[in-house]
């Protein structure tokens, strides 16, 4: 049956009324706005590039350097939330995020370390199965190291790296011809390596049928959740993708370079894989008898490599708790409406110079709409950030909007384009 779509007005008052009928407006409150230099609150649709700062994560990393200040070196016993285990406070919330078994989660490093500690464990080529599966329009530093660690095992992305590319004319791929490359490659796909959300476009992908079709064919399947988590409901332990791993600034509000994380799926917590190994992998029973031989622990945590960086993680726990309080699938109720909002207003616009290039079809997106400007000027895009409308631009033509539903309201995305409405005309 088709769904009806939600009824909306271009006016103030609808969105002050939206607002008032939303049960998790309040969360706003529990995040810094940036402010322009009159001391407005910005207009910022940019939470997919940089979430905003939880109004507790100074309290959180104050009580860390406190600590570290009071106890030194027992810090990572005695501290208030002792050091040692400090990375298991984020666990539970993680795996609830993800849809996930808490062994099989594990926060670490960044996202591109990350996808390379997968790899050397999951990328496993031989000559008859040696393909790497993955989007043309994947952001760069994936591109980066899959091409990497292809050539690293002798072979050549030129024959080695597939990618997946929208029908000409066409920004987004298709599920069909997904399911055609897959097929295609069959037996020599050592490896499906896909984003779960595009940066660029805002298109989410069928996780679930990418990871059955790619486990049909004895491929294993690894996602980037850059753009994923905390702004999607994921299901990765019964969907079964064998890796995933993310960055904790976007959505998640961990702050600038915060740690991300990986998933490894709960079938291989104890297999014998090869892999890069470091004393915080090792089995935490044993750790400080500084062992010779190295024993992982069981599930994710055996990827670890180094002590987790504490005043990193506090920002992410102030965030994590509220994700907590809020609940993954109340946020993703306000971000469907939110997001459908702000295509309403867009396209009531009716302007020739911009088109939305992000899936219509709701369960296709997250909270991004990709707006192809027919202009080209990110200089202008620069000019609106001036004023308080801060976005997101991609070269060479696209302007990123993200309303996310834990800190913008329907006010925010009226005002925003309403804007955004008159600085298109100016031009």
């Amino acid at each position: 049956m088709t769904k009806t779509k939600p009824s909306f007005e271009a006016t103030p008052a609808f969105a002050s009324k939206l607002d008032a009928q939303d049960p998790l407006a309040s969360y706003r409150q529990k995040f810094f706005l940036p402010r322009n230099p009159q001391g407005e609150e910005c207009l910022y649709l940019c939470g997919h590039s940089l979430g905003l700062q939880p109004k507790t994560a100074k309290q959180y990393i104050d009580e860390e350097l406190e600590d570290w200040a009071r106890l030194g070196v027992e810090g990572h016993f005695h501290a208030r939330h002792p050091w040692m285990p400090y990375h298991r406070l984020l666990t539970d919330q993680v795996a609830t995020l993800l849809g996930a078994q808490p062994n099989e989660v594990v926060i670490m490093n960044s996202l591109t370390v990350n996808l390379h500690l997968m790899m050397v464990s999951f990328y496993r080529p031989t000559k008859q199965r040696h393909k790497i599966l993955i989007e043309r329009g994947a952001f760069p530093s994936d591109q980066y190291a899959v091409a990497s660690q292809i050539i690293f095992h002798g072979f050549d992305p030129a024959s080695s790296l597939i990618e997946l590319t929208p029908r000409p004319g066409e920004s987004i791929l298709r599920d069909e011809d997904i399911d055609t490359a897959i097929a295609r490659e069959g037996e020599s796909l050592a490896l499906i390596l896909l984003g779960a959300v595009n940066y660029a476009t805002g298109q989410a992908l069928d996780l679930p049928r990418i990871t059955a079709l790619g486990r049909q064919q004895g491929s294993l399947v690894g996602f980037d959740l850059a753009h994923a988590a905390g702004n999607l409901p994921l299901h990765l332990h019964d969907w079964g993708p064998d890796f995933a791993v993310w960055c904790s600034y976007k959505y998640l509000n961990g702050g600038p370079g915060c740690p991300g994380g990986c998933f490894v799926h709960h079938r291989h917590a104890t297999a014998n894989l090869p892999r890069f190994s470091g004393w915080w992998g090792h089995d935490d029973q044993s750790r400080f008898a500084m062992p010779a031989q190295f024993q992982p622990i069981p599930g994710a945590e055996g990827w670890q490599l180094s002590n987790p960086p504490i005043l990193a993680l506090a920002p992410l726990r102030a965030s994590l708790e509220i994700f907590h309080q809020a609940g993954i699938d109340r946020l993703r109720a306000k971000s469907l409406q939110l997001t459908a909002y702000l295509e309403f207003l867009l396209t009531n616009l009716h302007s020739p110079a911009l088109t939305i290039i992000t899936p219509p079809e709701p369960h296709r997106r997250g909270a991004q709409l990709s707006l192809r400007i027919s202009s080209k000027q990110k200089a202008w895009c620069d000019q609106l950030a001036a004023t308080g409308l801060i976005a997101d631009w991609r070269e060479p033509d696209i302007l990123r909007l993200a309303p996310v539903p834990l800190y913008n309201s329907f006010t925010d995305v009226y005002n925003f384009v309403a804007r955004f409405a008159n600085a298109l005309a100016s031009r």
